[in-house]
């Protein structure tokens, strides 16, 4: 809702698994179920209106919903309010009404800050305007968040990582990483059943992502999500292109996979590996992957905890 263009990646109804705008009455019912659920946890929580472009929704919808989030905010109630918009719908006046109304984090879709890109995808906007919209969300010292995608029309390793580095100096505070998924109904999928468009690989994707969440890791920048949620609706419409449930495993074992690969330099024998043990489970890969590739090479690895140890770092010894 509040979209003034269709992407070509985008049918907002499969995504957000509906074409309903939510009633007053259904904000105020899930805000009391949540407090309820949550109790105190509630202080570290954030309402979120996402699916659409929030500052474009009609404005009195909008003020309409802000409003009725106002009396769940505070010391007894959530931390405040996140939204997800447009670059080219963010301005100073619309800034102030969000900051008046206990919004505490903008989310903008960037998807690329490659102008062709954007200009193929109908994005509607330039980078300029990511930019521009930064620039001005931080001003008003609010949480600056990105999602990008990687692997849309005419998109590459280069203007993916040209994406990356500019989210990195533009000083975003958060990223999400959606790799392009095909839907029915979409002009990608138009693209794609004539064969001008070909979406990489699932592991071409991971490859690209592995190295995005160590370069955002790095400049402290938090990654809140990397893949699609999971749906029956989307795995109902999905026809090409990158969706997996576990995605962001996928990726963050192929991380641990190249760590414990550069110390043990493919060199056989059998290897005691310590993570923390929240992290085992990418350390092992899933359904073993990575476990079975090392042994394949004559790599034997026997996995133990350590929680003095943090994300990505692993301690390795060689038995003799």
């Amino acid at each position: 809702m509040g979209c003034p263009h269709l992407c070509s990646f985008c049918n907002q109804n499969i995504i957000s698994g509906s074409s309903l705008a939510p009633t007053i009455p259904q904000v105020k019912t899930i805000l009391d179920e949540s407090l309820n659920t949550l109790g105190e946890r509630a202080r570290n929580a954030q309402i979120a209106f996402f699916g659409g472009s929030f500052t474009a929704i009609p404005r009195d919808y909008m003020i309409e919903l802000l409003s009725a989030a106002q009396p769940y905010i505070g010391d007894d109630g959530f931390g405040g309010i996140r939204i997800s918009t447009r670059p080219d719908c963010i301005d100073e006046e619309i800034l102030t009404l969000l900051k008046n109304s206990n919004v505490t984090a903008i989310e903008i879709g960037i998807q690329s800050m490659d102008d062709d890109v954007l200009l193929l995808n109908d994005r509607g906007h330039t980078g300029s305007d990511v930019v521009n919209a930064a620039h001005l969300i931080s001003s008003f010292g609010l949480e600056l968040g990105a999602q990008m995608m990687i692997g849309l029309y005419a998109d590459n390793e280069h203007t993916i990582r040209h994406t990356a580095s500019e989210i990195v100096r533009l000083g975003f505070d958060t990223v999400r990483i959606y790799p392009v998924a095909v839907l029915k109904g979409t002009k990608l999928a138009m693209l794609y059943n004539n064969g001008q468009f070909i979406p990489p690989t699932i592991e071409a994707a991971v490859d690209i992502c592995a190295d995005l969440i160590v370069y955002f890791t790095n400049k402290n920048i938090d990654i809140i999500r990397v893949g699609l949620h999971a749906s029956d609706v989307v795995e109902k419409d999905f026809i090409a292109g990158i969706y997996h449930p576990a995605f962001r495993e996928l990726c963050e074992s192929k991380i641990y996979y190249r760590i414990i690969d550069s110390e043990i330099n493919s060199k056989a024998g059998n290897y005691t590996v310590q993570a923390n043990s929240r992290e085992i489970s990418k350390v092992i890969g899933q359904n073993k992957s990575n476990v079975r590739n090392f042994s394949a090479q004559g790599i034997n690895l026997k996995i133990k905890s350590n929680d003095s140890l943090g994300k990505y770092q692993v301690v390795i010894l060689k038995e003799v």
